[in-house]
């Protein structure tokens, strides 16, 4: 397990550029008013599915979301990335954490409501998948999504996941429960089918 960790350090694959002019970088420090303005002008979109909207009030917040981020690439597990159009930060996509022992990891992500609708996070999600499964040679990836959150959903499905079960009461947002598919990828479906994927 020490080798693929050491190979994963040293291949971080970002910035990466998408379709449409669109990039993926790692988050900096400096980047906290930009994201939280973001965050702020799309509060009431972004909360009905994510869970953390409500609590996340000052750029100080982002800050500390940012810096946890950069420990996060500096222990090896995982990474949040800025996904960049024309200069302006409209997203963010990221690995929740690894299990090198299992060789497994798990992606979220969200987008401007405005952004919507173009490929984009598609793109994005597709960028990661390469560098967890190619890059990293991780096993399995794992995209979890509210049974009702059809945007989120159809991002793994238009990338050939296997949808494998629903997770019941899997999160509270707000005041209420949602259940969650799970969807995956293994690294053999991935290899042999990222065209059929494309």
């Amino acid at each position: 397990m020490a080798w693929l960790r050491r190979y994963a350090r040293l291949r971080v694959v970002l910035p990466a550029d998408l379709p449409g002019g669109r990039r993926l970088r790692l988050l900096d420090e400096s980047d906290a008013p930009a994201l939280f303005a973001v965050i702020d002008q799309n509060r009431e979109h972004l909360a009905e599915w994510m869970p953390w909207v409500p609590h996340h009030t000052s750029a100080q917040q982002t800050l500390a979301f940012i810096r946890a981020s950069r420990r996060q690439v500096a222990d090896n597990n995982g990474l949040q990335a800025a996904i960049v159009d024309d200069g302006q930060i409209v997203g963010i996509i990221g690995f929740h954490s690894i299990d090198w022992g299992q060789r497994r990891t798990t992606i979220g992500y969200w987008l401007d409501a405005g952004q919507q609708g173009r490929g984009t996070m598609t793109e994005a999600v597709r960028t990661l998948v390469d560098q967890a499964l190619v890059t990293w040679r991780l096993r399995r990836v794992e995209i979890r999504a509210a049974v009702e959150n059809h945007r989120s959903r159809a991002i793994p499905e238009r990338l050939g996941f296997r949808q494998e079960g629903v997770l019941r009461q899997a999160e509270r947002i707000g005041d209420r429960y949602v259940d969650h598919v799970v969807y995956a990828m293994e690294a053999s479906q991935w290899t042999a089918g990222d065209d059929a994927a494309a």
